[in-house]
């Protein structure tokens, strides 16, 4: 290959970088620039937390019913908690320490159980019981 063509590509990968760190960083500062996929992205972080020993955490205190189910669909903790399964004694405590707010810890728990009991009933295979973790209406 050309030694220009090479030139050529790393200087419009390093401008398409600059750029598009540029304009994200434009769209946090500042309030004209925010575009609607950058609000959908980060409609829940004032919901983010961290605890006493640095693990983030979500905390969804006064918040209502749907505000909670859908900052939980779209949290990072989700993939989190869904990896714990079989062991649902662990789910109970991951919701326990990792979420604020008693209506999604309600039902976070009652999901756990029922899914639980189907699992260990033989009614359900492990892919159903975590169809069942994951989805939280």
């Amino acid at each position: 290959m050309d030694k220009n063509l090479i030139v050529f590509i790393v200087i419009g990968a390093g401008f398409l970088y600059f750029i598009t760190n540029f304009v994200g960083d434009l769209q946090q500062e500042d309030d004209r620039y925010k575009n609607r996929e950058y609000q959908q992205a980060h409609q829940f972080d004032q919901y983010k937390s961290v605890d006493s020993i640095g693990r983030e955490i979500l905390d969804l205190t006064g918040a209502d019913a749907k505000t909670q189910i859908s900052a939980w669909n779209k949290s990072k903790l989700k993939k989190e908690f869904i990896e714990l399964f079989p062991d649902f004694a662990e789910l109970k405590r991951f919701v326990k320490e990792r979420t604020r707010g008693d209506i999604l810890q309600a039902k976070l728990l009652k999901t756990i159980d029922h899914a639980e009991s189907e699992y260990f009933a033989g009614r359900a295979s492990a892919e159903d019981a975590k169809r069942m973790l994951s989805t939280l209406k």
